[in-house]
Parts: C-alpha cells; structure tokens; sequence
C-alpha cells in the first residue's frame, strides 16, 4: 500500500546517526544522502526518508502519528529502542515488552526521535 514514508527534521545530521544505529540495529544499512540533503533508507519493502521541510518551515511531529518498524524478533527490537536511546531518543510509553490486544500477542518499544516524531519497533509473536 505505502511506497514510502517521509519525515521532517530540523537537525538532519542528528536524525541520521539515530536511524542509521536504530534501523542498523534491525539490520538495515545506514541512510544516503541525496544531492538535496534529504537522507534515504531504501529496502525491498519501501523507502524511509528523513528531510528538512522544503516549505523551509520548522519541522514538527505528527500528534497521533506513529511509524512502526518490524523487527524479526523481541531482541532486535529491543536492540532498536536502545540504540534510539543512545543515539538522541527518548524512550516513551510503557517499557520495551510484550503487549496482548485486539491484534494479537506484539512486542513493542516506543521512542521519540531527535525531532520528536514517534517510532515503534514491532515484533508479532
């Protein structure tokens, strides 16, 4: 359904060495950057993008938003939410761990990253 998802940023620099080490946690290479500035994390499933608003606008976070990445197990999950955590994050909601819902049994960990947007790390079990 999605192509890609795209996020702004007000420290492009900073947002880049938390996703490089959340998303390297997980196991995919660190972004590149476009002749724009614009930082891109390209996988089989989709490309995640970080960038300055081109409005030239500060960059604010979505309020309700949430953008969830899998993960392939609990471990690396957890291991994205430390690596967010030492890379200018801040952990948010309930501690990294399994929750049961109306979808299902899910392990989750939720961060704020450096320009406040919300990911999660989720593993289904």
């Amino acid at each position: 359904m999605f192509t890609h998802v795209m996020i702004g940023a007000n420290d492009v620099a900073a947002s880049k060495r938390f996703y490089d080490a959340v998303l390297g946690a997980i196991g995919h290479p660190a972004g590149q950057a476009d002749p724009k500035g614009r930082i891109f994390y390209r996988t089989k499933t989709g490309v995640f993008g970080i960038t300055k608003p081109i409005d030239g606008d500060a960059a604010t976070h979505a309020n309700g938003g949430t953008i969830g990445f899998a993960c392939a197990s609990p471990e690396l999950a957890k291991a994205f939410h430390d690596a967010g955590v030492a890379n200018g994050g801040k952990s948010i909601e309930d501690p990294p761990g399994w929750r049961e819902g109306a979808a299902g049994r899910l392990y989750l960990a939720y961060l704020r990253d450096p320009s406040g947007n919300k990911v999660c790390a989720l593993h289904r079990g």
